[in-house]
């Protein structure tokens, strides 16, 4: 039976590689055919964004695989209207099609899902 499952992220682009964490996450989920949501929140929209370079900290560069995650099935991206906001972006400054969303429809669509996972 399919699920639907929200995976949320807060964390930075280089917080300990918890956005890697939540990637992994969310293609597994994927994977055995569950409805996948991701929910960017906090800093973790500057993932979504040009300019990083992990490789320089000796990091993998997965941001690139943010861009594909369409092609696995998860293609409900979401971000929180406020942190677009605190870091001046918008949903054109970003590498992936998102819908940003306020704080009530954010607590909309956590209260849509089945499985809530937060990393």
């Amino acid at each position: 039976m399919t699920k639907k499952i929200l995976v949320i992220t807060d964390a930075s682009p280089f917080d300990g590689q918890r956005i890697r964490e939540s990637l992994d996450m969310a293609l597994i989920f994927a994977a055995i055919d569950q409805e996948v949501s991701w929910l960017f929140t906090g800093a973790s929209v500057l993932a979504l964004t040009d300019g990083n370079h992990p490789t320089s900290l000796g990091i993998k560069d997965f941001f690139k695989q943010l861009k594909t995650l369409e092609i696995y099935d998860v293609d409900s991206l979401f971000v929180c209207q406020g942190a677009l906001q605190k870091y001046q972006l918008t949903t054109e400054k970003l590498n992936v099609d998102v819908s940003a969303l306020c704080n009530s429809a954010q607590q909309e669509l956590i209260s849509k899902h089945d499985h809530v996972v937060k990393l």
